[in-house]
């Protein structure tokens, strides 16, 4: 599968030309004159290193006032700035590109009595996805648990999700599940992806601290969308009535639930959204992520190698539009 994606990747970028690159095509030349007047048709491995190596990814969603995706947008309005300094934009994708996505689910003793309801609106999401998109079902309790393979094989999605169970002991790992799935799983992934994480947010038992967390987070090319539910003890109290209480609203933080801001900031910091409402919310939740996933740009820069000195960059994306709003991932590690 990675071999694939490599493939389909140098098709769309660009070659960068480096020293490196230079000495390659000398060192073809010299040993296929005969062939130096046409483009080679296999990938050459010092540009698919490059590439995997040095091109930053940037998601980025752009909507009028009204809420309204703004589609089929050119490149010529896009301006990209890291640290402040507008880039060249090497790379830009519509959303023609398959979709990596991953379901994380909160499977604590928190959902007992609602599960059911997350694993039918997890099924109705699939649904949405197109043949080439994929999906990964991952579940998170007292321990972390990958149902499924990163895959558009919708048998083994919807297998995944059925065997979703409530965790046998205490815990919540979802800061290192989060991790591990941000880094092990997407990072190596080239194109389109984003995690949907449902979940009161309250961790119990990670390794990872929410502070470094958010860190990583917001240095990931990976939108979150988070979609908070009340914890168990609290839904006995009936609705919550707070205002900003619904699914897509933001309001005052609910009483008792300190995993509340976690689930905020990590849709802030990554360009996603956050929700929040009932279970039985979810299936039209769902399908507003689809919706909006469907709408998603990707645009694609070069660092200037002399200032890759290993500290955070602030990216930003503005948009050539009056009255839009722009919302893209917020950094990058320059390493």
């Amino acid at each position: 599968m990675r071999e694939s994606r490599q493939t389909n990747l140098l098709r769309h970028f660009p070659a960068r030309r480096s020293r490196f690159a230079l000495a390659g095509v000398v060192i073809c030349l010299a040993l296929f004159p005969a062939t130096s007047g046409t483009r080679a048709q296999s990938p050459e491995p010092i540009e698919t290193i490059k590439i995997d190596t040095n091109l930053i990814s940037v998601p980025v969603i752009v909507s009028d006032r009204d809420n309204h995706y703004i589609p089929n947008l050119k490149l010529e309005l896009f301006r990209l700035f890291d640290n402040q300094i507008e880039q060249k934009i090497s790379y830009f994708d519509i959303g023609d590109e398959p979709l990596n996505v991953v379901l994380m689910l909160d499977t604590s003793l928190s959902t007992s009595g609602v599960l059911d309801d997350i694993k039918k609106a997890a099924k109705a999401f699939l649904k949405q996805l197109r043949p080439k998109d994929r999906a990964m079902i991952v579940t998170f309790d007292w321990q972390e648990q990958k149902l499924s393979t990163m895959t558009n094989n919708r048998r083994e999605l919807e297998s995944g999700i059925k065997e979703a169970r409530v965790g046998k002991r205490p815990g919540t790992v979802l800061n290192d599940t989060l991790t591990d799935i941000a880094t092990q799983v997407l990072q190596p992934i080239k194109g389109r992806k984003a995690i949907i994480l449902l979940s009161d947010g309250n961790d119990r038992g990670s390794v990872v601290a929410p502070e470094n967390l958010l860190k990583a987070e917001s240095e990931a090319d990976a939108m979150i969308y988070s979609i908070y539910y009340r914890p168990e003890f609290f839904r006995f109290l009936g609705p919550d009535p707070r205002p900003g209480h619904g699914p897509g609203r933001r309001g005052r933080r609910p009483f008792g639930t300190d995993g509340y801001d976690l689930m905020q900031q990590l849709a802030e910091v990554t360009g996603g959204r956050f929700y929040q409402g009932e279970t039985k919310d979810l299936k039209d939740t769902f399908a507003l992520i689809a919706e909006e996933l469907r709408h998603q740009y990707r645009l694609g820069f070069y660092p200037d190698e002399l200032k890759r000195d290993g500290s955070v960059h602030a990216l930003q994306v503005k948009v050539n539009l009056p009255d839009v709003s722009v919302r893209a991932r917020r950094e990058y590690l320059a390493k």
